[in-house]
């Protein structure tokens, strides 16, 4: 029986990021939702993870990143989005409200600090959230869930969680932005990545997949203001298809095709379903 949001976006675990589940609260996406709903303004919102060998970003954290700030636009909040190149083309075609979008240049480190600094000074967020975007490793590299170094193809975004900046990250496999808190518990994890990220946020929020750790933190927010502000199935779908015939790519199969993970469209949908049903009988209660 699943009977919390956490259980729904951690089924189907098929790397170990379980795992971790005992170093976060029990309620973890309830107490992120919460941390939200007390830093109302402008949120920054990044997502984009290279996919190497198909030189191209992958369909998990768009749609997760979009029914975020979908919800937050409803809820009153500034949205802007911020990826690299490989992205930014998915989120214009994606977005449906008035969401800015950032574009965050590929640089060295000096310029990448600057940037990142010049548009925290000129939007001013009150929280930053990262969904599916590769963090530091030890070494400041960006490794993949193979070990591949893609350092070269990816924006140096973490730099804007260095300025003690309210932040939530979601995961899926420890390398991403949000998963440095939980460094020994990846390594211990043979299923989980070799070299896990050790950029920190605020609060995480961990999943199966990570777009269901987007919806999970939505749902969350739904229960506590007492409307459902989840995307639907339908959108969903739309969603990841805009991605594929924008030549996104499977991030399992690095394959150009309507997978998730290696999730076909209907399995994807698990995680949703299961949501809105859940939500919607807690907000009836």
């Amino acid at each position: 029986m699943l009977n919390t949001i956490e259980d729904i976006i951690l089924s189907k675990d098929g790397r170990g990021i379980s795992n971790l589940r005992d170093n976060l609260s029990k309620d973890y996406c309830k107490q992120a939702a919460k941390f939200v709903l007390k830093n109302k303004g402008v949120v920054m919102i990044t997502t984009g993870f290279y996919i190497a060998k198909a030189r191209a970003s992958e369909t998990d954290g768009p749609p997760g990143a979009i029914a975020i700030g979908n919800a937050l636009d409803q809820l009153g909040y500034t949205v802007i989005y911020v990826s690299d190149k490989y992205t930014v083309k998915y989120l214009s075609a994606m977005k449906k409200n008035n969401a800015l979008i950032v574009e965050f240049p590929i640089e060295e480190d000096l310029s990448s600090k600057n940037f990142a600094m010049n548009i925290i000074n000129k939007y001013k967020p009150q929280l930053i959230i990262s969904i599916e975007r590769c963090g530091f490793d030890e070494t400041f590299s960006y490794r993949n869930m193979h070990g591949v170094d893609f350092s070269n193809y990816n924006a140096k975004i973490d730099y804007l969680f260095s300025n003690k900046i309210n932040s939530v990250g979601i995961g899926d496999g420890g390398n991403e932005i949000g998963m440095g808190d939980f460094i020994e518990k990846i390594v211990e994890t043979s299923s989980l990545v070799r070299y896990p990220s050790i950029t920190k946020t605020t609060f995480s929020i961990i999943a199966s997949v990570s777009n269901w750790g987007g919806y999970g933190l939505v749902a969350a927010l739904s229960n506590i203001v007492g409307e459902n502000l989840l995307i639907s199935i339908e959108e969903e779908i739309k969603l990841i298809n805009t991605l594929v015939d924008l030549g996104a790519v499977d991030g399992f199969s690095a394959k150009n095709i309507n997978k998730v993970d290696g999730f076909n469209l209907q399995d994807n949908s698990f995680a949703l379903i299961n949501l809105h049903e859940l939500i919607n009988r807690t907000i009836k209660r």
